[in-house]
């Protein structure tokens, strides 16, 4: 480690220990925390069973930047080389489609050895696995309904593929020795007002219930399910909203996933958090960043980012908290996104860890707002660049900006030759 990153670390670490700060205590906290990479940044979810489909159920991904991922290996190396550059172990969320299989297979027909290349891979790197189903992009999709659908037969392709994903996601706890988080998540909607509310979320509850009727170990599998205000394509209505998975999670013991993208334009999530695992046991985040709403731009140290992680810092609910992203940018290199949005999400919980949380709990107690104002404020200023500097080096991964030539000189010499 250089002399001068040590040196700025330890004159960084007297200014925080003066507030009683532990700062080696939240580097080890920060270092056991697993972010939950989300695959489909590295080939604008295109994934490897069907594609030669176009994204449908209110996915869309613009930008045409060179060297996506075609195929399982390619993905992987790209991973390899973004893990590379983002400090401590993590984990690969995958959706269905990127079965790694030369198979024709069916989403419903999808079992775990479909997925073999991507635990043994997995196992190779000291990751771990999440999952989803893949519900749209499909012709059973087309028309905006899934679990939804009012025609049984329907229903009933999206039912069995999402217990197979819930087989496939406990094949990856056993194998890997970490639960596998599996989020539900689907686009059934309207376009326009429907007449009838009801029904398409009584299907969907029915649904559900069959889906999870299966008891898997949480050792194994974490069931979650994901809401949306609306979609492209369900604009006026859709089926799985906020207020029907909050009640479904609740009377079902499952994860409620808060998507940053998901809620209106101007309502954000830090602030359901508390409410949330007050009553519910787990939470499943999907951190982004929305640009005039569900745009899924690439996660930045913004307001909104740095109060989630207080929220999970000062409520001490990070044990309960699976923090995954979800952004799809094709317009930039898709391994520096990956890498941009994972460190500012790991920086700003480390921001977070650095605040004198019990002080200011005292002072707030004590109704000595303007105090607790002041120091909020001044620890914006605090150098916490240097304690991430120090984190980064100690980690083996480059510090500052020094990643981006990794990723040119990655690009030059992979990406490039994909065309």
């Amino acid at each position: 480690m250089e002399q001068s990153i040590a040196n700025s670390y330890n004159e960084a670490k007297k200014l925080y220990e003066q507030h009683g700060i532990n700062v080696e205590g939240a580097l080890k906290q920060l270092a056991r925390i697993k972010v939950s990479v989300h695959c489909w940044q590295g080939d604008d979810v295109r994934g490897f069973l069907n594609k030669d489909k176009e994204l449908s159920g209110g996915i869309a991904v613009t930008g045409s930047y060179p060297g996506r991922a075609r195929t399982p290996d390619e993905l992987r190396k790209d991973l390899e080389q973004a893990f590379a550059l983002i400090p401590g172990k993590h984990k690969v969320n995958l959706h269905a489609i990127y079965a790694d299989t030369d198979e024709t297979v069916d989403l419903d027909a999808l079992e775990p050895r479909h997925f073999t290349g991507w635990v043994n891979w997995a196992k190779e790197q000291g990751l771990g696995l999440d999952f989803n189903p893949t519900c749209f992009s499909h012709d059973k999709a087309k028309d905006g309904f899934t679990l939804s659908h009012p025609d049984p037969e329907i229903r009933r392709f999206w039912i069995d593929h999402c217990k197979a994903s819930r087989k496939i996601a406990e094949s990856f706890g056993k194998a890997l020795g970490q639960p596998c988080v599996t989020n539900v998540w689907i686009p059934d909607g309207f376009k326009d007002s429907p007449v009838d509310r009801l029904s398409p979320r009584v299907r969907l509850k029915e649904a559900l219930d069959e889906v999870f009727a299966e008891e898997i170990s949480g050792e194994y599998n974490i069931d979650a399910v994901e809401s949306k205000l609306f979609g492209i394509g369900s604009e006026s209505y859709v089926v799985g909203s906020h207020e029907f998975y909050m009640g479904y999670a609740l009377t079902r013991g499952k994860a409620v996933c808060f998507d940053s993208g998901h809620f209106h334009p101007t309502e954000t999530i830090s602030n359901k958090l508390s409410s949330w695992l007050l009553f519910g046991d787990q939470l499943l985040l999907h951190v982004s960043r929305p640009v005039r709403w569900d745009s899924d731009h690439v996660v930045t140290m913004d307001d909104e980012l740095l109060d989630i992680a207080r929220e999970l810092v000062r409520g001490n609910l990070l044990d309960r908290t699976h923090i995954g992203l979800d952004f799809f940018d094709g317009s930039i290199n898709h391994i520096a996104a990956w890498v941009i949005g994972t460190r500012n999400t790991l920086k700003a919980l480390l921001r977070a860890m650095l605040e004198p949380v019990e002080r200011l709990k005292e002072l707030e107690l004590a109704g000595d707002y303007t105090s607790r104002l002041a120091l909020v404020e001044e620890f914006k200023s605090y150098p916490y660049g240097a304690i991430w500097d120090y984190f980064c080096a100690a980690q083996g991964v480059p510090v500052r900006e020094a990643w981006l030539a990794d990723v040119k000189k990655y690009e030059e010499n992979v990406l490039a030759v994909r065309g």
